[in-house]
C-alpha cells in the first residue's frame, strides 16, 4: 500500500481498525468467455482488477485507473452488473492485519485494449481462466466471477 495514498494515510491514523470502504472490481472476458484474473502478491492467489477510488474519483474513474495499474489495459464500454456488501465475503482480514470492510461496485468492463502486463507491485502475474474452472481465490473474488455468470445468465443486477 502506498502510504501517500488515501488509504495509506487513513491506516497511519487508524493501524489495523475495521473500516468501511467503497471498492469497485471489474470483469474482462476474452473471446472465450475466460475471465482476465490477476494473481495478487498479498495474499499469492486469484482475482479480478479491482482497488478503491481516491478522493474526487468516481467509480468509474477508479476501475480505468486500477485496471490500467494493475493489467496495462485501458477499459471501456463498463455496465454496473452488480454490488457486493454482504459481510460473510466482503469482510477481509489482509496478512499485515488490517481489516476492511468493501462496498464493492462491480463492473463488466465490454471493450479494452492495451498489452497485458502487470504495472504496479500488486501484481504478480495476470491470465485469462475459464470461468468455471477457477484458481485459488479469497471467496469475495470468486463470488464476484459466480455473481458476473449469473448476471450473464438472468441479465440481472446482482446484488448481495
Amino acid at each position: 500500500m502506498d502510504p501517500k495514498s488515501y488509504l495509506g494515510e487513513l491506516r497511519t491514523l487508524v493501524g489495523d481498525r475495521l473500516l468501511l470502504l467503497p471498492s469497485v472490481r471489474a470483469i474482462c472476458e476474452d473471446e472465450r468467455g475466460w475471465v482476465l484474473l490477476q494473481q495478487r502478491r498479498d495474499f499469492g492467489n486469484w482475482g479480478p482488477p479491482g482497488g478503491l477510488p481516491e478522493p474526487g474519483e468516481s467509480a468509474e474513474q477508479a476501475i480505468v485507473r486500477e485496471a490500467l495499474e494493475e493489467t496495462g489495459l485501458q477499459v471501456g464500454g463498463l455496465r454496473a452488473f452488480g454490488f457486493a456488501s454482504d459481510p460473510a465475503t466482503e469482510m477481509v482480514t489482509y496478512p499485515n492485519g488490517h481489516r476492511v470492510h468493501s462496498f464493492t461496485l462491480l463492473f463488466h468492463a465490454v471493450q479494452w485494449s492495451g498489452e497485458l502486463r502487470p504495472m504496479d507491485a500488486e501484481t504478480v502475474a495476470l491470465a485469462f481462466f475459464d470461468p468455471h474452472d477457477l484458481p485459488a481465490m479469497e471467496p469475495c473474488q470468486r463470488r464476484t466471477v459466480e455473481k458476473f455468470l449469473a448476471y450473464k445468465r438472468t441479465g440481472e443486477f446482482q446484488l448481495y
